[in-house]
Order: structure tokens, then sequence, then C-alpha cells
């Protein structure tokens, strides 16, 4: 269970990295990615990032864990915090899942 310290904190390094990769990163990949979510831990060690993208996924998550480091010291410098996160960005399969679902069901109410 996830502390309101760390929903604060988890909130916060979405705002920030979402407002970074808009207006400070410079590789253009990363101006199609959205921050869907990110989760903490406990003691605010950790914390994956769950992302977006309409170019190649693949490509996108290996260039933002790549630059995980330019994301954390910006974040270090914008939050108020003792101890940064470390970063894990994760492509976010849920809304993929949610069009294959949306798309069954369209197709069984067609064939009713």
């Amino acid at each position: 269970m996830t502390s309101l310290k760390g929903e604060r904190i988890s909130s916060d390094i979405q705002r920030e990295i979402s407002n970074i990769l808009l207006t400070e990163a410079k590789d253009e990949d990363f101006k199609h990615v959205t921050i869907t979510a990110v989760e903490a831990t406990n003691d605010l060690s950790f914390a994956k990032v769950f992302f977006t993208t309409t170019d190649d996924r693949e490509k996108v998550e290996h260039d933002l864990n790549n630059a995980a480091g330019f994301f954390r010291s910006l974040l270090a410098e914008r939050l108020e915090v003792r101890h940064t996160p470390e970063l894990r960005f994760i492509f976010d399969e849920s809304i993929e899942y949610g069009a294959k679902i949306e798309k069954i069901i369209e197709q069984l109410h067609e064939e009713e």
C-alpha cells in the first residue's frame, strides 16, 4: 500500500517528467511520449514511470531509460525531497489492452 506521501511524490514526478519531456528534452522521439502513471516505492528509493508513445516503443523505452539520470537530476532540483528516486521507464500496455477489449466488444455487438 502506497503512503499519502508516496502518492504525492508520484504525482509530482509524473507532472515534472511530462513538463521536461515537453519543454526541455532534445530528442524528438520524446515529444510523442505521454507519462500515464508513476509508482514510487514506500521508501521512495525507486519509481516506475509508465508511458505511452506513437513511435517505436522499444527504442523510446531504451532511450528513456538511458536518459533516466538526466531526468533524475532535473527532478532533484525541482522536487522537495531528501532523496530523488531512481527511475525506470516501462511501456504502459493498459491502453492497448483496453483498445483490444473494446474491439472485441464491438465485434460481439455486430454479431448480434
